[in-house]
């Protein structure tokens, strides 16, 4: 019985770091939320035949902005 306490901690040990990254990250949803809606807005609003092109440089705010949080996107 005692080699299955024993292992326990180093199992536990492995997936504190883990947790304590995730909990200290924050989640995409809570972050750059200005640039997320005028993004949205220029994509879903925009006259332009090629709305993608035409809304490029708030695609690209809010992929830096994402990035200065570590996602990618």
């Amino acid at each position: 019985m005692s080699s299955p306490a024993a292992s326990m901690p180093s199992v536990t040990a492995a997936v504190a770091p883990n947790t304590e990254a995730a909990a200290s990250k924050p989640k995409p949803c809570c972050v750059c939320k200005d640039e997320k809606a005028k993004r949205d807005e220029c994509m879903l609003f925009s006259n332009a035949a090629d709305p993608q092109k035409d809304c490029q440089s708030t695609v690209d705010l809010y992929k830096s902005c994402m990035a200065g949080f570590g996602f990618k996107v």
